[in-house]
């Protein structure tokens, strides 16, 4: 049996991360509208933001009959710790015909660490338009995130290379690979094909919680590109401050996404992203903005 206090070692295999990542997604009913999150097995240190939003997201979609969600917008308050489970209260603020809202505040030690605002809509048709996906290589021509890492592990301070190497639930491929450690300064545009490494279940909300999870996870770093900085380059305090996600079209996220990232903007210790994350055939699936924090201490 594990204690309440000890989180479960982390699994290996592409399926026992993948089933990890639907259990921590599985929010646990407590009342009426009172949802408590999972820990992430393994964690150390702050929660990981793509967690609370994707969280977040499942515990609001819990309260919807009827309706897709179609966009959420949330801030950071506090930095989560993975040392407690997260606590999500659902607002019901608004249930109409054709769209409903909720507010969702996720709670750690009795203190608000995210709020979050989403949109559910019915489904209709309408007029349709979208953008158009960049042409890069397909993710089969590409290393994994992961094995571009392992073949630099040795520049890694040691006391990181676990976290470093830890296997994903999430497989990232960069078309353009970028250094963590020696970044150089390059125009504020990425790509990655992103997926889940296992099979999800038929659940469309559940997928809509894992793209949601996996949008947290290339945002920030586009706003120093063109400053050739890293999390792990010099004196630099980053952290998430919000994150907005609207959701355009039905899509899978066990099969392969594009995630197209871009920055306008940086200034005053903070830095704008923006984010296009493409299915296969080229339809826009979903939108991404975020505010960060990228601090140069020292």
């Amino acid at each position: 049996m594990t204690d309440e206090t000890t989180p479960p070692p982390r699994a290996e295999t592409p399926e026992a991360l993948v089933a990890q990542l639907i259990a921590l997604l599985d929010v646990e009913t407590i009342d009426t509208d009172l949802y408590r999150g999972h820990r992430q097995p393994g964690g150390v240190g702050r929660v990981f933001g793509g967690q609370v939003i994707a969280q977040a997201l499942q515990a609001a979609q819990r309260s919807v009959e009827g309706k897709d969600a179609h966009s959420l917008h949330a801030y950071f308050m506090r930095p989560g710790d993975e040392n407690f489970p997260i606590i999500y209260r659902v607002v019901r603020d608004f249930d109409g015909g054709s769209f409903a809202t909720r507010r969702v505040i996720a709670m750690q030690k009795g203190q608000p660490i995210l709020n979050m605002a989403a949109s559910f809509q019915r489904a209709e048709e309408g007029l349709h338009h979208r953008d158009t996906m960049p042409d890069v290589p397909p993710p089969e021509a590409l290393r994994s995130e992961t094995e571009m890492r392992r073949e630099h592990i040795e520049e890694i301070p040691e006391k990181l290379r676990p976290f470093f190497l830890r296997a994903r639930p999430i497989e990232m491929r960069p078309v353009t690979p970028k250094s963590l450690i020696h970044p150089e300064p390059a125009p504020p545009v990425w790509h990655a094909w992103f997926r889940a490494t296992a099979p999800l279940p038929d659940d469309p909300a559940l997928h809509r919680a894992v793209l949601s999870y996996a949008s947290d996870m290339a945002l920030l770093g586009t706003a120093m590109l063109p400053h050739g900085k890293s999390w792990l380059s010099g004196k630099m305090q980053t952290a998430s401050l919000d994150h907005a996600v609207w959701l355009h079209e039905p899509f899978r996220a066990d099969d392969w996404l594009l995630y197209t990232t871009d920055s306008p903007w940086s200034g005053h210790g903070r830095g704008f992203n923006r984010g296009r994350i493409f299915a296969r055939d080229g339809r826009l699936v979903a939108s991404t903005a975020q505010e960060g924090l990228i601090r140069v201490r020292g």
